[in-house]
């Protein structure tokens, strides 16, 4: 019973508990009682969690290898086979959107002996705006900005602040790795950019990779230690606890330890491409039956 879907059963819950396992049983007549503490014991000895799920997503985006394999090969520092030089750079750039300035009706309570951090969960609205930043990756520096909304404008504005400065103005090359947003998307963002700073490269990832984008890893940061819980007084709050957080986080950051090579992206296609295959065979021989 534990190991079937509860909706395949007639059960009108999207995944089995313990205490509703111990109900369904005895409602069926497998048991008398059964307590869900026994059910959660008998689980335990078999590695079932029916209350836990994992989604998933076939790739289906064309070249998805190939798009990929640029990424990685640029944490690698290289690019189409050859070593980046010295006066090449890698930038991973996004928007984190919708952030709230959310004052609480009360103060916050700072944690004391035996009781945690109290939020006030009333609060009033101050606004929103988003947070754009560009993080280069081997060298572990943040830029970032607050903008009033996402867009094509908001994000050249993030381009410029980066690429007027050095030692970015006179780099060789700056890579710009960023997802199919529709701020960055496609040939005419491409061209956009390029015809802008002449020696910046937009590079895309695959669509649904955007965990192949190492300012993603920034941007949990971000959300662990700046916005939640989320407690300002109005947007200009906001925006100087980002500028603040991002000045700290620079001045002691480390590159983050990508270990995801080429070799382990070939690994992890090969693995789909079984499971896929299984999948069909699977699927053909039930409706052959």
């Amino acid at each position: 019973m534990t190991c079937r879907l509860p909706a395949e059963t007639g059960v009108p819950i999207s995944r089995w508990s313990c205490p509703e396992l111990a109900r369904e049983a005895a409602r069926r007549g497998i048991a008398t009682f059964v307590s869900a503490s026994t059910v959660r014991r008998w689980l335990a000895e078999d590695a079932l969690k029916p209350w836990q799920h994992r989604s998933w997503i076939f790739l289906t985006g064309p070249g998805f290898r190939l798009k990929a394999a640029q990424v990685l090969d640029l944490y690698a520092r290289t690019w189409q086979g050859e070593q980046l030089g010295e006066d090449e750079y890698v930038i991973s750039a996004d928007e984190k959107t919708s952030i709230q300035a959310r004052c609480r009706c009360h103060p916050t309570l700072a944690p004391g002996k035996a009781r945690a951090m109290r939020v006030n969960h009333t609060y009033g609205r101050g606004g929103a705006l988003a947070y754009l930043a560009a993080y280069d990756v081997h060298h572990a520096r943040v830029f970032g900005r607050t903008e009033p909304r996402t867009g094509i404008v908001p994000f050249m504005n993030l381009v410029t602040q980066v690429m007027s400065q050095e030692p970015y103005a006179s780099a060789k090359r700056v890579f710009w790795i960023v997802d199919n947003g529709s701020s960055h998307r496609g040939q005419k963002a491409t061209d956009r950019l390029a015809a802008t700073f002449p020696n910046a490269v937009m590079v895309h990832p695959p669509v649904h990779a955007s965990w192949l984008n190492q300012v993603e890893i920034y941007f949990s940061v971000v959300q662990r230690k700046v916005v939640s819980p989320n407690d300002f007084t109005d947007l200009t709050e906001v925006r100087d606890r980002f500028q603040e957080f991002e000045d700290r986080y620079n001045a002691a950051a480390q590159p983050f330890q990508w270990k995801f090579t080429t070799s382990d992206l070939d690994d992890l296609l090969a693995r789909l491409d079984r499971h896929t295959t299984d999948h069909h065979e699977e699927s053909s021989v039930a409706v052959a039956a």
